[in-house]
């Protein structure tokens, strides 16, 4: 019989960053199915009763521990995970610390019950405010059983902090959910106060989503797959019309954790910037693969933050690969998915040029070796990971298509001018139908976002196109907004500006950008002046380039209220099916809404 745990030694505790890990309820199930996913656990059962302050109880089919290893589990420092301080650097298991279960039994009635295969019996030791009281030989199937009571019972103040049994029996669902999410290829059940909360079968991943976000959700996602060097990124993310408005659904691991990196959130955040709305957050299942060298788990005591090695790469290969499934703004009927990333804005173009060069610096890999790529497409991948039943105990139930429905290959581009066009309404919204639905689009959207596509274009091939004024108008300028001004003058000239300084806080504006209206021109220049103020320096201008273009592309033609001739409406429409992201404006407003005749005769009482 193999010894698994060990004490570690001073010299590696020292370099752990070790810290209290229960928190709540939810903190000691979080430690605990990590404990049992690390033991190789195919089935797992979490049990809460009161919101887990009176019972908390984690059974699975692990590979367990012998006697003398349930023992030195309850001391500091005792792990299997890790041997010599050169384990950090290559941490892959989900615990490695040694704290959980000395931590949990020092503040709780603990009860560990365990066995392994190959013993025809179990051990089973009650601690009780820390102390060992009981080690007992007992009769139990492979695997381990923890049973924690009584939570914080001698550290009562500790209890008064403690939230309503309902709050904590949604911290700890929240935490099931994201292990669950995690461990397709393992089952989970979640039973609070006697009822069955969650029960998840082995399945694949889309499935596994289905199952915890439901089947409306799961048909709104768009597989991701990407590889760049050593780092891989798989799973899905969801559409504008999933995003919520918290990060609650957001799930994102590394190498199999589940992190709320502030890295990787900014990443996805900057993907999706110009398709959600300010406010809102997407839906998705990330998983981000890298070498274990590459990622410092051993950050906080929670392990919910980390720290890249090479932080600006995997920053600049999330937010690319996202982008290169919203790109062909697969979630347009009909609309064909571009799978090239030939069309990036400026930012992303210089992402991926970043990503290039700190790939072939940083990690020694030539450029050529990376590669991304996208399935917005109805492939064999994912339709194999729909139907595949020879997996062992997948989930039998009827076969639903929870695939978001992807155009194929031959569908139409020309989306948008293939709709009929029936007028406007409050000369604001454009009417149009195709087949039984109507689409109520948004004008000023629409052309804010052809405006905001042309400008990305003009800006790429080197400057935007400049229209001169017939008459120069003079405007005065705050102190903060003059010295933007002097400040970002080459940059305001590449995009199509030219203002000249005629005295003191007093500057004439030459030319706007081309696709401006004139009558807008001191507004505008004071707008961007004025974002421009709020960046500090030129070295951040690259960062709000967007913002700016989506500026100037507010200042577009269509404004407001405006009536459009039926020549005027095709053409916007035509110019809609040669953007990128066009069921969204630059600000993330959708840009059109479909009304099913369905829907119409139920308001009219015709079913």
């Amino acid at each position: 019989m193999t010894k698994r745990i060990v004490i570690l030694p001073e010299n590696i505790t020292n370099k752990i960053a070790a810290g209290e890990v229960v928190e709540r309820p939810a903190s000691v199930i979080k430690e605990l199915l990590e404990n049992a996913l690390d033991a190789g656990a195919t089935d797992i059962t979490i049990e809460i009763s009161a919101g887990g302050r009176r019972l908390i109880r984690i059974s699975d089919n692990g590979h367990g521990m012998s006697r003398e290893d349930a023992l030195l589990s309850l001391e500091r420092h005792a792990t299997s995970k890790i041997r010599t301080d050169s384990d950090l650097s290559g941490i892959m298991s989900l615990g490695f610390r040694g704290e959980a279960l000395p931590s949990i039994a020092s503040v709780s009635r603990f009860k560990l019950a365990t066995r392994e295969p190959e013993t025809p019996e179990g051990t089973e030791i009650f601690v009780e405010g820390g102390k060992i009281r009981d080690v007992r030989a007992c009769g139990m199937a492979p695997g381990t059983v923890i049973s924690v009571e009584q939570i914080f019972f001698n550290t009562p103040a500790r209890q008064k902090f403690m939230r309503s049994a309902e709050t904590e029996a949604g911290y700890a669902g929240d935490t099931v959910t994201r292990m669950a999410l995690s461990r397709p290829d393992v089952s989970f059940t979640f039973i609070n106060d006697g009822r069955e909360i969650i029960r998840v079968k082995r399945s694949d991943l889309l499935r596994r989503t289905a199952q915890i976000l439901g089947k409306e959700t799961a048909a709104s996602l768009f597989p991701i797959k990407a590889d760049i060097s050593g780092l891989s990124l798989n799973g899905y993310v969801g559409g504008p019309a999933a995003a919520r408005s918290n990060t609650a659904s957001m799930f994102t691991y590394i190498n199999g954790r589940f992190i709320r990196d502030k890295v990787v959130q900014h990443a996805i955040m900057q993907a999706y910037r110009s398709v959600i709305e300010r406010g809102r957050y997407p839906v998705m299942a990330l998983f981000i693969t890298l070498p274990p060298g590459e990622v410092d788990v051993n950050v906080h005591p929670t392990k919910h933050e980390v720290r890249f090695r090479h932080h600006a790469v995997v920053h600049d290969a999330i937010q690319t690969a996202i982008e290169s499934v919203l790109r062909g703004s697969p979630w347009i009927k009909g609309h064909h998915v571009r799978n090239d990333l030939n069309h990036t804005s400026a930012s992303s173009q210089a992402s991926k040029e970043r990503i290039a060069a700190a790939a072939q610096t940083s990690l020694n890999m030539p450029v050529s070796t990376a590669r991304f790529s996208c399935l917005p497409t109805q492939d064999t991948a994912v339709i194999q990971s729909l139907t595949d039943h020879d997996q062992a105990e997948a989930v039998h139930e009827p076969e639903t298509d929870f695939r978001a429905s992807f155009p194929d290959s031959k569908s139409q581009t020309a989306f948008f001018s293939s709709l009929s066009i029936i007028g406007q309404f409050h000369a604001e919204y454009i009417l149009a139908q195709s087949g039984e639905e109507l689409f109520i689009i948004d004008q000023h959207a629409a052309s804010e976002r052809v405006a905001y596509q042309r400008l990305q274009q003009q800006l790429n091939s080197g400057q935007v196109e400049s229209q001169r004024l017939l008459l120069p108008e003079t405007i005065e300028l705050s102190f903060s907004e003059a010295a933007a001004a002097r400040r970002f003058k080459d940059q305001l000239d590449s995009l199509g500006f030219e203002i000249e300084h005629f005295g003191g806080n007093t500057f004439i504006i030459n030319a706007i950008p081309g696709i401006a209206e004139c009558k807008a021109a001191p507004q505008l220049v004071r707008d961007v002046l004025s974002d421009l103020d709020q960046a500090g320096t030129s070295s951040t201008f690259l960062d709000i380039l967007d913002a700016l273009l989506s500026r100037i592309a507010c200042h577009s033609v269509i404004r407001g209220m405006q009536r459009l001739e039926t020549r005027q409406i095709s053409v916007l429409l035509a110019d809609m099916d040669k953007t990128d992201f066009a069921a969204s404006c630059p600000h993330g407003r959708p840009v059109y809404h479909i009304v099913p005749l369905k829907e119409l005769e139920k308001i009219f009482k015709r079913r």
